[in-house]
């Protein structure tokens, strides 16, 4: 898939960031992986992010990505397309990106490089590197320490041709503003904070409609059914969805750091699709806590 064909399709409708399965001693689960995959792929996503942030591509070892992003791509292969998490410090990144596109990966979402702050010639130098090292599409995730500017991404633009597209996890508005106006079409946008729907009206204002939704995991129905009432501005529908169910599910997630990937986890078991406990740092959710987003989820009925 050339870098052009894929910001096409990332352009338009739902991502979805699959958690890894894990087994009970924390092992990589395939066999559970490739179950998951294969129940979200009908489901209507235009894309999905192997071994994403909501993946925990934090704690994966290189030694098991090979692995979790094959599983995906052979799973999913002429079902939905298959973007690989990559990041961390640059040769590191390199050697991931390089690696997901050897296994057939059809572009990578580039993360924070994470600890070390950097300036924005180092920033671009990062990102710059990553795309030159492979030929398929990378989408940057601004997000933690990297936060790249308008000027920043222009330049990276007029470099890179295979750089089509921008992920904001800051949810900085005068920053989207300047690069969304800056740059118009020549990335595709994506609204990227933690349970993104909360978010996604005053996006698609901004002028990014595509979004990436967690809550796909384990109520896929539902995700979707908020997207295309955001696709037809039912302000309606949404609101009653945020009413029944969003809304309260943050209150459940917001009870501790690291909970926007431990509570995706929980409800993939409550679902049907257990897929094993967090790594460390971070810890999974209390019996109390998973006993009140059952609740929640039943109450929105069958998905």
């Amino acid at each position: 898939m050339q870098p052009k064909e894929l910001q096409s399709i990332l352009s338009a409708g739902l991502l979805s960031f699959p958690v890894t399965d894990f087994d009970a001693e924390g092992n990589f689960n395939q066999a559970g992986y490739i179950k998951r995959l294969e129940w979200l792929a009908p489901y209507g996503a235009s894309a999905l992010f192997a071994a994403g942030g909501t993946g925990e591509f934090f704690s994966i070892t290189p030694n098991e990505y090979t692995g979790i992003i094959k599983t995906a791509v052979d799973t999913c292969r002429g079902k939905v397309p298959i973007l690989a998490g990559a990041g961390g410090p640059t040769r590191q990144a390199i050697a991931y990106a390089q690696e997901a596109e050897r296994v057939g990966a059809h572009g990578i979402l580039l993360l924070p490089h994470y600890l070390t702050e950097a300036s924005q010639d180092g920033l671009i130098r990062h990102v710059e590197e990553v795309c030159k090292s492979v030929d398929f599409g990378v989408v940057v995730y601004n997000r933690g320490a990297c936060r790249l500017t308008a000027d920043s991404l222009e330049k990276l633009a007029d470099r890179n041709p295979n750089l089509i597209g921008f992920k904001d996890g800051i949810g900085d508005i005068e920053l989207m503003v300047s690069i969304w106006r800056r740059m118009g079409d020549r990335f595709s946008y994506l609204g990227g904070l933690p349970t993104a729907e909360v978010y996604a009206a005053a996006y698609k204002a901004l002028g990014v409609p595509v979004y990436s939704s967690a809550v796909f995991n384990f109520m896929p129905k539902l995700a979707m059914d908020f997207y295309h009432a955001i696709a037809a501005n039912d302000s309606a529908a949404q609101n009653k969805m945020l009413d029944e169910f969003f809304l309260p599910y943050l209150e459940i997630r917001n009870r501790k750091a690291g909970y926007a990937v431990s509570i995706v986890k929980a409800g993939a078991k409550i679902a049907g699709y257990d897929a094993g406990p967090v790594r460390a740092p971070l810890t999974d959710l209390t019996e109390e806590e998973v006993a009140m987003l059952a609740k929640l989820m039943k109450a929105q009925g069958p998905q």
